[in-house]
């Protein structure tokens, strides 16, 4: 079988989907190849949360407005694909609140002290199941189901070929495969830079317990609401891509989550992402330096927070237009 669409996105987590419902958008034919099952990207909180990121990762103004404009970019982009933009805010229980409040105001987000902590309204949160789902069903984006074997491509088109043997091709390639070594076939140049992203393993775990409707955190440790009850993690265990939950850390962490949420509740089912990351935290999304072939990889933990600037960068790049003032700093060729 062979097909070809005028965009080829190989993953279908958060980046790879939100660039191709991008492209569909813009008219273009998006075929998204990917092999099934749970990504980093669902398995994931689904926080949108550039002021307690920069908070907790102790970003300076510079990065911490990188991860606002972000932000500001999803309510066009859950307008337009039909996804639920959770707006309420989010709360931090951790030391020193006046001082953290203080911060991020310096940094322009808007925080108050509570009794318990702090709350900002500038945190909000999508519901990954769903809305991964829906990008999926955007008009004009084909996702089929396969695992890519081998790439080949020159100057004019892309050659996809999966391991059942079906093959598509296409003008322009874009690479959304998170954490995954390189591709058989990708030029050296950009086969180097996808293995060099360092994975990062991740676990969350399901409980069924009424939660506050908005994201609580502290130090190590985070509760989301979820459908039927909160989702508790915070794990970040670098250079690890096995999947198999680990029951001693899910238990400890779930003790904190729910010590949090000051309620008593019992686990249900963990589950386990791997997430890519680069030196500066930062996803490679835009041109690859090889015709025709983008990149959209390595957000680090804020995938779902820069899915739309990602799927922007991308389509300004594919075609020809005028960078978004941010795309510099998402170049995957800043580090040559």
């Amino acid at each position: 079988m062979t097909s070809s669409p005028d965009v080829i996105v190989i993953g279908a987590g958060v980046l790879g989907l939100c660039t191709a419902a991008e492209l569909a958008e813009r008219g273009h034919a998006v075929t998204v190849i990917d092999p099934g099952g749970p990504n980093a990207s669902s398995v994931a909180a689904g926080m949108l949360a550039p002021a307690l990121e920069s908070l907790l990762e102790d970003l300076t103004p510079e990065q911490a407005g990188l991860l606002r404009r972000a932000r500001d970019l999803w309510p066009a982009f859950a307008e337009a694909n039909g996804l639920a933009l959770h707006r309420e805010g989010a709360e931090w229980r951790g030391p020193e609140a006046a001082a953290a409040a203080s911060r991020l105001g310096d940094l322009g987000f808007e925080a108050r002290v509570t009794s318990t902590g702090l709350f900002t309204s500038d945190d909000w949160r999508i519901d990954p199941a769903p809305s991964l789902a829906a990008l999926a069903r955007a008009p004009g984006v084909s996702l089929v189901k396969g695992r890519v074997a081998r790439l080949a491509g020159d100057a004019r088109r892309w050659r996809v070929e999966a391991e059942d043997g079906r093959t598509w091709f296409a003008p322009t390639l874009v690479l959304a495969t998170g954490a995954a070594a390189a591709i058989a076939g990708l030029p050296r140049s950009v086969a180097v830079m996808v293995d060099a992203i360092q994975p990062i393993r991740g676990q969350l775990t399901h409980v069924a317990v009424e939660g506050p409707g908005r994201v609580l955190r502290a130090p190590g440790v985070y509760a989301a609401p979820a459908p039927g009850g909160v989702v508790i993690g915070a794990t970040m265990e670098l250079g690890r891509r096995d999947l198999d939950p680990d029951p001693e850390e899910a238990e400890a962490r779930v003790a904190a989550g729910l010590a949090l949420l000051g309620v008593e509740g019992e686990a249900g089912s963990t589950r386990v992402g791997i997430r890519g990351a680069v030196a500066d935290g930062l996803p490679l999304a835009g041109a690859s330096g090889q015709p025709g072939l983008f990149l959209a990889l390595a957000p680090r933990r804020n995938g779902w927070l820069l899915g739309p600037m990602v799927a922007r960068i991308v389509a300004d790049g594919i075609e020809g237009g005028a960078p978004m003032a941010d795309a510099a700093a998402l170049d995957p060729l800043r580090f040559g």
